[in-house]
């Protein structure tokens, strides 16, 4: 597997230093970095709001559970805790595989209790498919159709209305 999509989302501690972490952490295999959007908390509105972006990575080495693995060592690094009784609660990083392709381009399937390719929820989640839609204005959610057209769908509408562009921050490396 060589090409992946990553979604990565903070809302504790320094939320910019978290998801650059993730871009650092990701070293050689990140290709781009979307601009940071502030999000609503979706699923849990009991918590501080996200900033979410998009990683695109390439690794021709790497196949769809070494993606799994590198988010999870992303997450980890900083502080990750999870909380089963609240799946969508706050968090210091999230990263979230979302989508794979492998090296002759073609996308990657999975349905397994570790890993589901593409992420099944991506489709209803503006944090995802917006930044995603500024990496790659053509780009396709396998087996869902264009980012665009997903993003235009009534019932992302408001979540949709209610992200703000951060032109102030950025993920580049400070090293």
């Amino acid at each position: 597997m060589s090409r992946a999509v990553l979604s990565v989302g903070s809302n504790l501690g320094d939320r910019q230093a978290h998801l650059r972490a993730a871009v650092d952490l990701l070293g050689d295999s990140v290709r781009a970095v979307s601009g940071v959007y502030e999000t609503p908390p979706w699923g849990d509105p009991d918590q501080p709001a996200y900033l979410n972006a998009v990683i695109l990575v390439e690794d021709p080495a790497a196949t769809q559970h070494d993606w799994l693995d590198r988010a999870r060592a992303c997450e980890a690094a900083e502080g990750r805790e999870r909380n089963p009784d609240r799946r969508f609660g706050p968090r210091t990083l999230d990263v979230d595989v979302i989508a794979v392709w492998d090296a002759d381009g073609r996308p990657v399937s999975v349905d397994d209790p570790e890993l589901t390719l593409p992420h099944p929820r991506a489709r209803l989640r503006a944090f995802v498919l917006r930044p995603w839609l500024d990496l790659q204005p053509d780009g396709d959610l396998p087996g869902h159709g264009a980012l665009a057209e997903l993003l235009a769908a009534p019932e992302l509408a408001a979540d949709v209305a209610a992200m703000t562009f951060r032109p102030d921050l950025s993920l580049e490396s400070m090293a």
